[in-house]
């Protein structure tokens, strides 16, 4: 972790009264996780390209329901995620990734003329997000077997080496931002209370789609 990211983090004077939301739906930011983001929507481009001059940071939140409406509704719990690191391709794209910094709860929607939307966060519910996980409490054995049996009913591909060898602090989020659980699933494992009880979440959500659907899949499994 660099120094700047640890002084954003660290100093909570530094999180800022407003903030630029993106919304999007199944996808979560965790506090001390990379996330990767492919931006090409006009008013996200702006949102970007504004949060570049401005504290480099954003919150990741998703919308309330599976309508495609303009502006839905949004849960009332996100996470932001300060701009790490950030590549324009030649088509007119960002790739950045977004380092998750802190949770917040929504206070008020702002109205504003911009084309995205900002939204007033209160921070303080979960200022201990700034500190650093505690890693140890966690079934890692039971969590790579559930793993293993999710990713292969789901035909997710991944590189087994570099997943027994991650450390849990990266693991863990890596799981939650990359099984397409569904949006509620990953909007509990976003406000669980802590490190621990996120894992011991994802534990249990894993083990409830691993169970066989059908007669047929269990009869295959035995």
């Amino acid at each position: 972790m660099t120094s700047a990211i640890l002084s954003a983090k660290t100093i909570p004077s530094a999180l800022p009264e407003e903030l630029p939301i993106f919304p999007l739906s199944g996808a979560v930011l965790l506090p001390h996780a990379r996330l990767p983001l492919n931006i090409f929507e006009p008013r996200d481009l702006a949102m970007i390209e504004a949060a570049l001059g401005k504290g480099r940071m954003i919150g990741m939140i998703q919308p309330n329901t599976a309508e495609d409406i303009p502006n839905p509704p949004l849960y009332s719990i996100g996470c932001a995620g300060r701009i790490t690191s950030f590549n324009e391709t030649e088509d007119g794209r960002l790739l950045i990734v977004l380092t998750g910094v802190c949770r917040f709860r929504v206070v008020e929607e702002l109205q504003v003329t911009r084309l995205y939307r900002v939204v007033k966060p209160d921070w303080k519910p979960y200022l201990t997000d700034l500190g650093e996980n505690d890693p140890s409490d966690i079934d890692r054995e039971r969590l790579l077997e559930l793993m293993q049996i999710y990713f292969k009913k789901n035909s997710i591909s991944v590189d087994w080496n570099v997943v027994k060898n991650a450390p849990n602090d990266v693991l863990l989020p890596t799981i939650i931002m990359i099984c397409p659980l569904a949006p509620n699933e990953k909007q509990a494992l976003l406000e669980a209370e802590s490190f621990a009880a996120r894992a011991n979440m994802l534990v249990t959500l894993l083990e409830m789609a691993a169970m066989p659907q059908t007669e047929n899949e269990a009869e295959i499994r035995h």
